[in-house]
């Protein structure tokens, strides 16, 4: 028995949990896993487990950029590095709005361990593919989401595992995502190549973006928002009927972050009918947003983000052989090129034009 296998044991036992039937989950691109608890009961809870040392330390607020490049990409990122005391207070701070998140049952924030309340497996992504209608979902992440944006944004969440600093996803973090692209799209294109000058065009052609989105950084935002990570909890009110998970990673970020990821998917196609109408019932339930300026964050922010997670399904191909990720690239080719297309992006979009052929672009 590993070290860690009697630590989780201990763990379960402590919490009461040591007759559960346990069944480990699928996992996905993190360093954290997990599994289903059945109790004798009939309970059903899921055990988290992610070990803190599994990865590099997360942001300290007072870190200079030239502090978080020497730490790591999670310092760059400002990502939590997958602390549980992360994801125990914006779970708290979801469920004081009267949002869907997870109890935490059971909790030990120095072994990167909790027992949370277990949601089912009716993710959205599942759901539609089963047959449901994806409108009043997706309506219905937009009522939980504009819920966030016009509630307080604290600095710091307070949870059973600690405090939590809120850190804003600034411009470090904001252009180290979009050099994702530059560092490993040509490591699994080798036709591409970036040299000192267009790196420098790079940078200046985002820089309006990142400026814009550090400014516009005024909410909580879950940071990977989409069908995958909301689960459908249909005998709940309004937007409590949005179950949300994998949100240890939120930030202070522009409002529409979360709004692309959702309508922007990586991994399933949102009809753009039902982009538009999710949008239109944003700016009905925000009515004093500036809608234009809105949009041309939006579209900027979200041909960023696309950048980005080009770049991170690049070094999954590429350093980490996980060659499914390439299934997922023409779609966020789609939505990119889609997005330099808006007005605002001319300087991206001719940078593109002249370092990345069509051919490149699948």
């Amino acid at each position: 028995m590993s070290d860690r296998e009697r630590q989780r044991l201990d763990f379960l036992t402590v919490a009461g949990l040591s007759e559960a039937a346990r069944a480990a989950l699928p996992g996905d691109a993190s360093t954290r896993r997990y599994e289903r608890l059945t109790t004798p009961d009939g309970r059903s809870l899921m055990l988290m487990d992610q070990p803190a040392a599994a990865e590099s330390r997360p942001c300290d607020p007072a870190w200079s950029p030239d502090r978080r490049q020497a730490e790591g990409w999670n310092a760059v990122a400002r990502l939590s590095a997958g602390r549980i005391e992360a994801f125990a207070a914006v779970a708290a701070h979801l469920k004081a709005l009267g949002l869907s998140a997870p109890e935490v049952v059971a909790l030990d924030a120095e072994a990167g361990l909790a027992v949370l309340e277990d949601f089912g497996d009716a993710l959205f992504a599942r759901v539609i593919e089963d047959g449901a209608d994806e409108t009043p979902l997706y309506m219905a992440a937009i009522e939980a989401l504009a819920v966030i944006h016009q509630s307080p944004t604290p600095e710091v969440l307070r949870g059973p595992g600690g405090d939590w600093p809120l850190l804003t996803y600034d411009q470090t973090a904001l252009q180290g995502g979009a050099d994702l692209f530059v560092e490993w799209m040509p490591r699994l294109k080798p036709e591409l190549a970036f040299d000192d000058v267009a790196m420098a065009d790079w940078r200046a052609a985002w820089a309006p973006v990142v400026e814009r989105g550090a400014t516009g950084a005024t909410v909580m935002a879950h940071r990977d928002y989409h069908a995958e990570n909301l689960i459908w909890l249909p005998d709940r009110d309004g937007a409590a009927r949005v179950g949300m998970i994998d949100f240890q990673d939120a930030v202070r970020a522009h409002p529409s972050w979360d709004l692309h990821s959702l309508l922007q998917d990586a991994r399933r196609d949102v009809p753009p009918a039902l982009e538009a109408a999710a949008l239109d019932h944003y700016f009905v339930l925000r009515p004093d947003v500036d809608r234009a300026a809105f949009m041309q964050d939006y579209a900027g922010l979200a041909a960023l983000n696309e950048a980005r997670i080009l770049g991170i399904f690049a070094r999954l191909i590429v350093r980490d052989a996980k060659p499914r990720y390439a299934a997922f690239m023409p779609r966020m080719w789609t939505h990119l090129e889609r997005n330099l297309r808006q007005p605002g992006l001319e300087t991206v979009a001719d940078w593109f034009a002249r370092h990345v052929p069509p051919e490149a672009r699948r």
